[in-house]
């Protein structure tokens, strides 16, 4: 079995969004990363962005809000934001409190500087196959790790484990657009192991450690694994049980060093996508 790993993916990708920044002459691209508390695992992708995007010259600025926040005040504070011109993108960390109207604010949030998908707009054209705007960061990985791994999903059978806004939905759709026959389960899919075995391309994205094993991995298979989770022995690991299914899979990628490394190169692709949307250069 072959291990694709998430730097392979990046070291390519990194080379077109120099080419990118290049063509934006005079300006640099501007990130706005907006948390509210300090949940690790914000403070852990947080950290990952901000890395990402000054390695490649971009700008970012940390807006940071204590968990107890108002709404009324985090609205005022996030509008402000979304209508600096100097922003060219945002990144809203979420789950946001729940005292806080979560909904309303994606329904405020600028399209053009949404770089992770959380604008009705932006939902409806990846449902709608429309590329002018921005899909879920994670969910735009695995299309990346697919295409770097050269597979022609055209009539393949992919299987979609989760149905979440975030991974699950649209991926499915972002597989069609590419014309593969795509198969979803969630927790009330009847026979999950056999509808799995039968799939050539696996998107596993349950938030399950290590629940995709053996039986639900077909001879041959591509394997993406979307999973962050920790293991019994406290370790992270993905949704996918690797050392189970390495005598059929054919390729599969890593948790950690997979999919979540792609991720941050797909916002800061998004980032300058979106100051070139905004400055004219495309």
């Amino acid at each position: 079995m072959d291990i694709l790993y998430g730097n392979d993916v990046v070291k390519s990708m990194a080379e077109q969004m120099k080419r990118q920044l290049e063509a934006i002459v005079g300006y640099i691209p501007h990130l706005a990363i907006v948390r509210v508390g300090e949940r690790l695992d914000d403070l852990a992708y947080e950290r990952g962005a901000v890395k990402r995007c000054e390695k490649l010259g971009i700008r970012c600025t940390v807006y940071s809000y204590p968990s107890d926040i108002g709404n009324q005040a985090f609205e005022f504070a996030f509008s402000d934001i979304n209508a600096d011109d100097d922003v060219d993108g945002i990144l809203l960390l979420r789950p946001l409190p729940r005292h806080i109207d979560e909904l309303a604010i994606t329904q405020m949030i600028n399209p053009i500087k949404d770089v992770d998908c959380i604008s009705p707009i932006n939902i409806a054209k990846v449902f709608s196959s429309d590329e002018s705007g921005f899909a879920p960061c994670t969910a735009e990985a695995v299309m990346e790790m697919i295409s770097y791994a050269g597979i022609d999903l055209k009539g393949k059978r992919a299987t979609v484990v989760g149905r979440s806004m975030v991974i699950g939905k649209p991926v499915a759709m972002m597989l069609m657009k590419k014309n593969a026959t795509v198969t979803v389960c969630h927790t009330r899919t009847v026979d999950m192991e056999g509808t799995c075995k039968n799939a050539e391309v696996l998107i596993a994205a349950a938030g399950r450690a290590k629940m995709i094993n053996s039986s639900y991995v077909a001879k041959g298979a591509y394997v993406f694994d979307v999973g962050i989770n920790v293991d019994d022995s406290g370790n992270m690991c993905g949704d996918v049980d690797i050392d189970d299914i390495s005598s059929l899979a054919q390729l599969c990628t890593p948790v950690p060093k997979g999919v979540g490394t792609v991720t941050t190169s797909v916002l800061a692709n998004h980032v300058i996508k979106a100051a070139m949307l905004r400055r004219g250069n495309v």
